[in-house]
């Protein structure tokens, strides 16, 4: 019999120990603290969807978009 070391992530530690900590809470903090981190996350994916078109706003104000049909996009890769 062999026997084999795993090694552990610290990402999977570190989460795990978080996972740990919410489930020793009460439930009704453990759906609070639920409905928090979910509402930080959309407004996270909020804010990064807002740069993400400012960027694009940018590109496009410095005429480095163009527009088009497929035929045309096809048609400059081609070139």
């Amino acid at each position: 019999m062999t026997n084999t070391i795993r090694t552990v992530n610290p990402a999977e530690q570190s989460n795990q120990q978080a996972i740990d900590l919410v489930e020793s809470l009460p439930i009704d903090h453990q759906a609070v603290l639920i409905d928090l981190i979910q509402k930080r996350l959309h407004q996270q994916k909020r804010s990064q969807l807002i740069q993400e078109v400012k960027a694009a706003e940018t590109e496009y104000a410095q005429g480095n978009v163009h527009r088009g049909a497929i035929a045309d996009l096809m048609a400059e890769l081609d070139d």
